[in-house]
């Protein structure tokens, strides 16, 4: 019989070879003359990426938890940590004056692919007597991390024009939207965060579960769509960022084409947009609470691991684990509703709610990376909750929450309005 620690080794070595393999596609699709470019100024370009993420894992598991010896001591600190910062000035102070040639870069990525992979094969990846290894923290770190950068990655490529990156085909429907509903969720529990000992890994800001009573609220059945946002920027509301004006007409930049503005997707705006709108509407956005109990709550009373119950997420469910790059009309995972009708709550954009980033009791930073969360109980960022298009299917736990400043404009992010 198969231990739990073969099967979980087994599965963190197939998680990370799925995470090079994604990896590697996506610097791909990055013309090389673009290699050093930022399309987003606020973040770093495409040549810190190809080095952080490797060089994240090696540090994180192979030197800092395994205590194992260096690689590139100066490459290590210069691709250890991204940035997050408020401004241009705040950005161009962290940049180095000159990148590494991409050969250096690249082979220190395969050195540090190299150690990471002997580890997770051979190295004691739990260890109840070493804080960075107890519950094999550090090895879901790295496997989580990455698939996070996968849509960081993409959020960065969506800026870039279409002439400096490789188009993969895409298809795109439209259809009209769905009878506008909005539903009526009684009062009752919502169960923010988990229990430690209850998943196998979450990150520092997920700890530990609380309860909340939520007062009765109605919730709109669908995200906000391009057509119902198209209203208010033309009486007068700010146009969301990924539309452009073409002579008469608004269309929408999806990641590889300009299209005619699909009407029955979900918008994409800043929290700071969706907040416009709704107090345009008359109602506001949800709490963080109030998501969780339109998403998990029940009628019974229980509450369920995903909307749609205790079932493995799947490509039946939502929009999300890279099925697609770009939305979806509204509604179109019926399977994938919560135990109240509401879709969409986990897939094709993530939910802007208007809850500020903030720790939950009994919070502590993790000792495999101590400022992943720590830095951003600000009051300036917001939490957003469920999945986008390109969310991997591990981060659409209940307890996974994903945070931004509200004017930030490249997130694939959209909400509901509720009352």
């Amino acid at each position: 019989m198969i231990s739990d620690i073969t099967q979980e080794r087994a599965a963190l070595c197939a998680a990370y070879e799925q995470n090079r393999r994604r990896s590697h596609l996506l610097f791909d699709l990055v013309a090389p003359e673009a290699y050093e470019e930022r399309p987003i100024p606020l973040r770093l370009p495409f040549v810190f990426y190809e080095g952080h993420i490797p060089g994240f894992s090696f540090l994180t598991l192979v030197r800092r938890a395994l205590g194992e010896k260096a690689i590139d001591e100066d490459l290590e600190h210069l691709f250890q940590r991204g940035i997050d910062p408020a401004s241009l000035a705040d950005a161009a102070a962290v940049s180095p004056g000159r990148w590494p040639p991409r050969e250096r870069v690249q082979s220190f990525a395969q050195e540090c692919d190299a150690r990471v992979r002997d580890a997770l094969r051979h190295a004691r990846l739990d260890d109840p007597d070493n804080p960075r290894l107890v519950r094999a923290e550090s090895a879901h770190n790295i496997i989580e991390h990455e698939q996070m950068h996968h849509e960081t990655l993409l959020y960065i490529l969506h800026q870039l024009p279409r002439e400096r990156k490789r188009a993969l085909p895409s298809t795109h429907h439209d259809r009209e939207r769905p009878p506008y509903r909005r539903i009526a969720v009684p009062a009752g529990v919502a169960t923010l965060g988990a229990r430690r000992e209850a998943i196998p890994f979450g990150w520092d800001n997920e700890f530990d579960e609380m309860t909340v009573d939520v007062p009765a609220f109605e919730i709109e059945a669908d995200d906000v769509t391009n057509g119902d946002y198209l209203a208010f920027v033309e009486s007068g509301g700010e146009p969301p960022p990924f539309w452009r004006r073409v002579g008469g007409d608004w269309r929408l930049a999806t990641l590889f084409d300009l299209i005619a503005l699909p009407l029955s997707w979900p918008v994409y705006v800043t929290q700071r947009q969706a907040a416009a709108y709704a107090q345009w509407k008359s109602l506001r956005l949800p709490t963080e609470a109030e998501y969780h109990r339109a998403a998990f709550g029940t009628p019974e009373g229980e509450e369920r691991a995903y909307p749609w119950g205790d079932a493995a997420p799947d490509e039946t469910r939502g929009n999300f684990g890279f099925e697609r790059f770009d939305p979806v009309p509204v509604g179109s995972y019926p399977a994938g509703a919560s135990a109240w009708g509401i879709n969409d709550l986990i897939g094709n954009g993530w939910e802007w709610t208007c809850t500020p980033f903030a720790p939950l009791p009994g919070f502590r930073p993790m000792i495999s990376y101590p400022l992943y969360s720590a830095d951003f109980f600000d009051g300036g960022h917001f939490v957003m909750k469920g999945a986008s298009p390109v969310t991997h299917a591990a981060l659409t736990r209940r307890s996974f929450r994903n945070w931004f400043r509200p004017d930030y404009p490249y997130v694939y992010a959209t909400f509901r309005c509720v009352a």
